[in-house]
């Protein structure tokens, strides 16, 4: 037979699934649509004279490449100082999918962590805050060795994870756009993924303690 405490703890259990899969998927939804991260990069890198493209220009083009990728945007891709081969818009096509899940995911995940959490906030009840801050921690700590090793060798398992063919491997020769993303700017937007984590991961956790001072107090 089924006590209060088990039905609690299992929903605790399911909240706290939900609310990290929420924080990781907002994470990585901000700092895609973050575009003053590449604004910096541009100069950071160097990549106006890699490119030979104005800052300017290359702001453009990201703009576009970043509209693209949004969950409301219906079209083509056309960047209007790159040429881009086939197998090039076949990829940016295969991104963009991957990335629609991420938003559908960020958004079904916040609103069921909103309902629920109104639920617990009722009750009192503030144990799925300390379950998911050790849920969203582990994740980047993980992710953050293995790419600390080796992030090149790191980058490209994640292609291969992901993608099904090797379209990800551009030649600069007939898409350009690849100068204009280097590896590093990649490398920078995971560091900034895995900070909004940890930083979820601590309010998270930085609430369930006050609260269960307060409880106690």
């Amino acid at each position: 037979m089924k006590t209060l405490f088990t039905m609690n703890r299992k929903r605790d259990v399911f909240l706290s699934i939900v609310l990290s899969l929420f924080i990781i998927s907002l994470a990585i939804c901000f700092t895609v649509f973050f575009k003053q991260l590449y604004y910096f990069d541009i100069e950071f890198l160097n990549i106006s004279k890699d490119t030979g493209l104005s800052s300017s220009l290359l702001k453009t083009n990201y703009d576009i490449l970043i509209q693209y990728q949004s969950l409301f945007y219906r079209g083509d891709l056309y960047l209007p100082n790159f040429s881009m081969s086939e197998f090039g818009r076949i990829h940016f096509v295969e991104v963009k999918r991957i990335f629609e899940i991420i938003q559908i995911l960020c958004i079904t995940t916040g609103l069921i962590s909103l309902f629920m959490i109104f639920k617990n906030i009722k009750d009192k009840e503030y144990r799925y805050l300390r379950l998911t801050s050790i849920l969203t921690v582990g994740l980047p700590t993980i992710l953050g060795m293995l790419a600390s090793i080796d992030f090149n060798k790191a980058f490209v398992i994640f292609h291969k994870i992901f993608f099904r063919n090797d379209y990800w491997i551009f030649d600069a020769t007939t898409d350009p756009i690849i100068m204009a993303l280097p590896e590093t700017f990649f490398m920078h937007c995971f560091m900034l993924i895995i900070l909004l984590i940890l930083l979820g991961s601590t309010v998270c956790y930085a609430i369930y303690r006050k609260k269960r001072q307060d409880i106690l107090a």
